[in-house]
């Protein structure tokens, strides 16, 4: 069973090279990106994954502060911060 994947990053380049490695990857699926917290919010909602990959300065709302939010959710979600 592969690792779930969500990456939230403002950079559509860093997003388009994390799905590139994660495609590499037979271990691991990508299900989902969002340029910013706001939206990543209701995507991980709908499907939550097992790994978010996660920027820190974003706009809108910055990585760490979006970080609390999922962790006070009551489902923590183990994060890695890419920054």
């Amino acid at each position: 069973m592969a690792v779930k994947v969500f990456v939230v990053d403002d950079s559509a380049v860093v997003r388009q090279a994390l799905a590139h490695i994660l495609a590499g990857s037979p271990d691991m699926e990508l299900i989902g990106s969002a340029p910013n917290p706001l939206l990543a919010m209701e995507a991980i909602r709908k499907n939550p994954p097992d790994v978010l990959l996660l920027d820190i300065e974003m706009p809108g709302m910055d990585g760490l502060t979006f970080l609390r939010q999922i962790m006070a959710g009551g489902t923590p979600i183990p994060t890695v911060i890419c920054s």
